[in-house]
């Protein structure tokens, strides 16, 4: 019997704004969906990693979390792992999950991603908090230096006079100000940026679990208001609350569980980025290799794939790192077509971050969730056919200009 690694079981709510609902709730609803998905006795899991960012800092939960939030649900007394690495946390739990698995040291495994950003009681504090995902100290500094320049790029556009009431994450400006140096030096259009997104707002309209539902046109996103130029409010992904969780097992495992609808890790990769004048690859370019050398494949083989598109820019710049086109190419990439479902490597078929939603700690489970759905079969109207070799990006926070984590998972159809 050998040790490869099996995704046995997904669950996840709806993303949404839950103001009124618990970190414990939320895990709790997680779990629920996760169990009808794959029936199992809770007593069968052999350890959990609990991926979570911001509670300690809203509620002063800060220590034991995954403890506090499962133990109510009957999953207590076992190795519970408490993880934070920013919006990377959701795939880090599942990779260290993993990892424990493939080094034979459990049979069934739990990772687990919770998350509240919305709380519009204070939404000062809400925006404040997503600084801690870089360098604080080198945050306070460049951000109000982004904002003026992408004001003025702005004016020089004509799309002053439209900016988004009610502030953003300062990570819209990191972001919006990377747009604005690829758009210089490789001719890139905020269209095409626009052309992206609207194709995530198409793909979010068909999936049942994501915030956003409605489809948008091209025009209707470059319309929308202004966040930080040349990004619109419909390139960012929302605000929101959401939970995901996944069962993984070995083979043995497998065995045990004859109705499992199974899908296998190939690659299961976890890097950090680096500061100016390093001498080290994008942790994309490094870490994208290196996955795609553990599953012995390369970018020509992958048949959908979902990425970290925090914003519309971000999933542009992912299909460079990752190899799906040339650099510089990721504008007439999307505009061709081939990210769509339909098209030649579809991107982000639950609607990305930017429309499924982005709560923190658990959207790297969520892109496993969809690509586990996918892989099955079982993807309804936005099912990409023939699917059976599957990317998930998951990119957290910013070290220099950059992710400060980053984990890839490629999963293979059993």
């Amino acid at each position: 019997m050998g040790n490869d690694v099996y995704i046995l079981g997904v669950g996840m709510i709806r993303f949404g704004k839950y103001a009124e609902k618990s970190v414990k709730q939320l895990t709790a609803e997680a779990l629920q969906a996760l169990f009808e998905d794959f029936p199992v006795e809770k007593r069968d899991i052999q350890a959990a990693w609990f991926s979570n960012s911001g509670w300690g800092m809203n509620t002063g939960q800060h220590c034991i979390r995954g403890q506090v939030a499962l133990a109510p649900l009957g999953i207590q007394g076992i190795p519970i792992v408490n993880v934070e690495n920013a919006c990377a946390g959701g795939s880090t739990a599942l990779r260290e999950a993993w990892l424990s698995v493939k080094a034979e040291q459990f049979d069934l495994v739990l990772a687990i991603g919770v998350e509240k950003t919305w709380f519009p009681e204070d939404k000062a504090k809400m925006f404040e908090g997503f600084l801690s995902g870089m360098d604080v100290e080198f945050a306070r500094k460049v951000i109000e230096a982004f904002q003026a320049d992408a004001a003025r790029r702005a004016r020089e556009a004509g799309a002053e006079g439209k900016e988004k009431k009610g502030g953003h994450s300062g990570f819209m400006d990191v972001y919006a100000m990377g747009a604005r140096a690829h758009m210089q030096r490789y001719g890139t259009t905020q269209r095409q940026l626009a052309t992206i997104a609207a194709k995530n707002h198409h793909h979010g309209s068909l999936n049942p679990l994501a915030q956003y539902q409605r489809d948008m046109s091209v025009e209707e996103v470059l319309e929308d208001a202004l966040v930080a130029y040349p990004l619109t409010r419909s390139m960012c992904a929302p605000i929101g609350d959401g939970a995901a969780a996944a069962l993984l097992g070995s083979e043995r495992a497998l065995r045990k569980y004859p109705h499992a609808r199974p899908v296998r890790v190939l690659a299961s990769v976890l890097a950090s980025g680096s500061l100016p004048g390093s001498g080290l690859e994008s942790i994309g370019r490094r870490l994208s290799r290196e996955a795609y050398e553990k599953a012995g494949l390369g970018p020509e083989d992958i048949d959908v794939a979902e990425v970290h598109d925090a914003t519309a820019f971000g999933e542009l710049m992912q299909y460079e790192e990752l190899g799906f086109c040339p650099e510089g190419e990721g504008g007439p990439f999307a505009e061709s077509g081939a990210t769509r479902i339909g098209g030649r490597l579809p991107v982000n078929t639950s609607g990305g971050l930017e429309c499924r939603g982005h709560p923190i700690g658990a959207s790297g489970i969520a892109q496993v969730h969809e690509l586990v759905t996918q892989l099955r079969g079982e993807a309804g109207p936005r099912q990409v056919e023939g699917a059976r070799i599957a990317l998930a990006e998951n990119g957290g926070g910013f070290i220099g200009m950059g992710e400060a984590a980053m984990c890839i998972h490629i999963l293979e159809r059993v």
